[in-house]
C-alpha cells in the first residue's frame, strides 16, 4: 500500500531521477505537505541503485511506467 495512493504518476522515462521529479511535483499538486516531500525525496534519493529509487516512489506514491 503507497502512502498517497491518490497521487497517480505515469512516466515514459527510463530515468529514476526524472521519475523523483515527477513524483515530487504530483505532490505537490496533490496538497502534501512539503516536510513529506522532503521526506520522500531523501528516501529516494538515499536509495542504492534505480530500483531502489523506483521501488521508494511506489512506496509513496502509485506509480506505472506507461509502453
Amino acid at each position: 500500500m503507497t502512502r498517497y495512493p491518490e497521487v497517480r504518476v505515469r512516466t515514459r522515462t527510463p530515468n529514476p531521477l526524472l521519475l523523483v521529479a515527477v513524483v515530487r511535483q504530483e505532490m505537490r499538486r496533490a496538497g502534501v505537505e512539503w516536510r513529506e516531500i522532503e521526506a520522500f525525496s531523501e528516501a529516494a534519493l538515499n536509495a542504492s541503485d534505480e530500483i531502489g529509487i523506483r521501488r521508494v516512489c511506489g512506496e509513496w506514491v502509485d506509480t506505472r511506467r506507461l509502453e
